[in-house]
C-alpha cells in the first residue's frame, strides 16, 4: 500500500483525501495548519495531523517515510513543499497554476531520484493532456486553442461569478503575464487581454488571457505549431469589471485588499459548472482539418455529500496522476509534464472517468 502525505485539507483537499482513502490502495495522512477542516476527515477514519506549513522542518518531518506527497496548499507553498519532497526522497504532485513555481520545481527535479509532477488539476492539468492528444493526430499543426471555465451555475451578481476555488489562485492568474505561441514564436501576452465572445448551448460567454493554464505545453510544442493560447471562460461582462478593479482602482498593486473584499463579499457556491474546450487545426494527409474536444461537467448534488464541479474535476486530475504513477504508467523519476500522460489512460482510470461521464457540448460558435 502506497504511503501518501496530503498537504492541505481545504476545498479540494477534502475530496482528494476521501477518494484516495476510499479506494483502499493508499495509506493517506492529511496535514493542515487548521484543526477545523481536519475534524471531518478524522471522523471518517482518515489519518490527520496539524502542521505548521510555514516551517520547513515541519514539512520535511511530515514527508518522512512517505512514498508520495500531494500538495493541495496555496500556490505560494509549492516551492517549499517540493524542496521538502526532494530532501526526503518523496515523489511530488501538486495543483499549482503558478508559472514561476513550476519552473523552479522543474529545476529541482533535474537529476532527482524521485518524480515531480506539478500542475495536476484541471487547467493546468487535464486541458494539456487533451490538447497534446489531439495535436498528436496531425502531421503539421496550425493552431491550438484551449478554453476552460469554472463558473457558478446561477450567477446573481454584477461580476457573474462566485468563489468556486482558491481566491489566491484566481487573482494570481489575473495578474501575471501569460505564455503563448504566436507566428511560431514563444511569447508573452498580458492577462485579461485577447477578449473573445462565443455562444455555447445557448449561453453567451467571454474568454480572455490568464496565466498558468496551459502548463508546460508551450515549451513542448514550440517549433511545431503556428499559434497556441489558453484563455479562461467567464460569463460576459466579468472581464470589464475585473479590469476596473485591478487596473483602474489599482488593486493589482494591493492584492491583499482585493482578496479580502472578494472573500467577504462574494459567496462561495457548490452549484457550479466546468467548461472544457479544445480546438486544434492542422494538416493531415495534405488536408486542412480541425478537431474539437468539448465537455461540461456539473456539480453532484444528489449524494450524501454534495460535490462542486471544480472539486470533482480538480481532485480527479491529481488522483489520476498518482494512480497511474502507482501503476507504473508514468516515469519513476525526474520532472513529469502533464502531456506525458496518455488521454486514454486518464479517461479509463477510476478517478479520471468523471470526464467520461460529463456531457459533451453540442455546439459552439
Amino acid at each position: 500500500m502506497m504511503k501518501v502525505a496530503l498537504l492541505g485539507a481545504g476545498h479540494i483537499g477534502q475530496i482528494i483525501a476521501r477518494l484516495l482513502h476510499g479506494c483502499g490502495d493508499y495509506q493517506v495522512t492529511v496535514f493542515d495548519r487548521h484543526e477545523a477542516p481536519l475534524r471531518a476527515l478524522r471522523e471518517s477514519g482518515i489519518l490527520v495531523q496539524t502542521l505548521d506549513t510555514d516551517d520547513q522542518s515541519w514539512l520535511e518531518a511530515a514527508l518522512e517515510s512517505r512514498d508520495a506527497v500531494l500538495n493541495a496548499l496555496p500556490y505560494q507553498l509549492a516551492i517549499p513543499s517540493a524542496r521538502a519532497a526532494l530532501k526526503m526522497r518523496c515523489s511530488y504532485f501538486d495543483l499549482t497554476e503558478d508559472v514561476a513555481a513550476t519552473k523552479e520545481i522543474m529545476r529541482l527535479a533535474d537529476g532527482a531520484a524521485t518524480a515531480f509532477m506539478p500542475q495536476c488539476g484541471l487547467a493546468p492539468g487535464f486541458i494539456s493532456i487533451v490538447a497534446h492528444h489531439l495535436a498528436s493526430k496531425f502531421d503539421t499543426l496550425d493552431s491550438v486553442k484551449m478554453r476552460v471555465g469554472a463558473l457558478p451555475a446561477f450567477p446573481t451578481n454584477a461580476l457573474k461569478y462566485n468563489v468556486t476555488w482558491s481566491v489566491d489562485g484566481l487573482i494570481n492568474e489575473y495578474c501575471h503575464e501569460c505564455e503563448s505561441i504566436l507566428d511560431g514564436r514563444l511569447t508573452r501576452v498580458l492577462p485579461l487581454e485577447g477578449l473573445e465572445h462565443f455562444s455555447l448551448d445557448g449561453t453567451e460567454y467571454e474568454a480572455f488571457n490568464t496565466s498558468g493554464g496551459l502548463g508546460t505545453l508551450c515549451e513542448t510544442l514550440k517549433g511545431h505549431v503556428r499559434s497556441l493560447d489558453y484563455k479562461t471562460v467567464r460569463y460576459r461582462g466579468h472581464r470589464e469589471l475585473m479590469t476596473f478593479l485591478l487596473s483602474d482602482l489599482q488593486l493589482k498593486n494591493d492584492q491583499d485588499t482585493l482578496k479580502a473584499i472578494m472573500r467577504r463579499s462574494m459567496p462561495a457556491t457548490m452549484q457550479d459548472v466546468v467548461i472544457v474546450f479544445v480546438k486544434i487545426s492542422g494538416l493531415r494527409d495534405g488536408a486542412l482539418l480541425e478537431e474539437v474536444f468539448a465537455r461540461k461537467i456539473f456539480a453532484e448534488r444528489d449524494g450524501p455529500a454534495p460535490l462542486s464541479a471544480i472539486q470533482i474535476t480538480t481532485a480527479a486530475g491529481i488522483c489520476t496522476a498518482l494512480d497511474l504513477f502507482r501503476e507504473g504508467k508514468l516515469p519513476r523519476s525526474g520532472f513529469i509534464r502533464q502531456e506525458q500522460l496518455a488521454l486514454k489512460d486518464f479517461l479509463s482510470n477510476r478517478f479520471g472517468a468523471v470526464y467520461q461521464q460529463s456531457r459533451q457540448v453540442e455546439a459552439i460558435s
